[in-house]
């Protein structure tokens, strides 16, 4: 498997409806939270916000979304239309990204972590 050093370098191995999805997950977490640091972590993209964000990668028919168990549990009914696992999701590759419940997940993972961090101080 080859190793990544950066997001642009995974981008650049896909196209077309893969690149599209990746493009579009990217867009939403620096909108959603912009001064989350991009990264390469388990040889996937990723953001750091106080830990770990969020990661997220392209397969053949889905891209996988992983902002870890909370966020999971926590919407688990309005990802019943998906296929999840303790601490991902599994977007299919030809539906439209459901935009708002990613960006409701990405603001639940920064509430963990802000919440993680007071206790630490």
């Amino acid at each position: 498997m080859k190793a990544y050093n950066s997001i642009d370098e995974y981008f650049k191995d896909f196209s077309g409806e893969q690149l599209e999805k990746l493009e579009a997950m990217q867009r939403i977490i620096i909108e959603c939270i912009p001064e989350a640091k991009p990264c390469i972590s388990y040889n996937m993209p990723a953001f750091q916000w106080n830990g770990p964000l969020a990661y997220f990668a392209v397969y053949k028919k889905h891209i996988g979304f992983y902002p870890t168990p909370g966020p999971i549990e926590a919407y688990a009914e309005d990802l019943v239309d998906y296929k999840t696992s303790k601490g991902a999701v599994q977007f299919p590759l030809n539906q439209p990204l459901p935009e708002q419940l990613i960006y409701n997940m990405l603001m639940y993972r920064k509430q963990q972590l802000e919440s993680s961090k007071k206790i630490k101080k």
